[in-house]
């Protein structure tokens, strides 16, 4: 989910802002499962806040995820790579716990569980 904290902060602009940080999300992929963190649903909320700051609460696939430590902060440089990003934070939540209910339907079907 993505939650924006418009303020004084033009529309477009946010749209716009929103639409390059998925796409940046979506270019990052579990080093286990051929597919994306967005599309795993690993991603539970995106709030860009009025300056430009951008919070994420993400999760993994299990608490003994292997890239535990590192994929958060493959996120925030990526995130922060954005034109028009000024910094970004993530935060590793566990609750609700992931379960492949969570993935997109098109995760789903590259995975064979549809």
């Amino acid at each position: 989910m993505i939650v924006s904290n418009k303020g004084n902060m033009d529309k477009v602009v946010i749209k716009a802002l929103e639409d390059d940080i998925i796409a940046a999300l979506k270019e990052i992929y579990d080093p286990e499962i051929p597919v994306d963190i967005f599309e795993l649903g690993l991603i539970y909320e995106v709030k860009i806040k009025q300056d430009r700051h951008v919070e994420i609460d993400m999760t993994l696939t299990s608490p003994n995820c292997p890239v535990a430590e590192t994929l958060p902060v493959e996120v925030r440089e990526k995130v922060e790579s954005v034109d028009g990003v000024e910094s970004a934070n993530v935060n590793i939540v566990f609750d609700p716990p992931w379960d492949k209910d969570m993935m997109s339907e098109e995760a789903q079907l590259e995975l064979g569980f549809l």
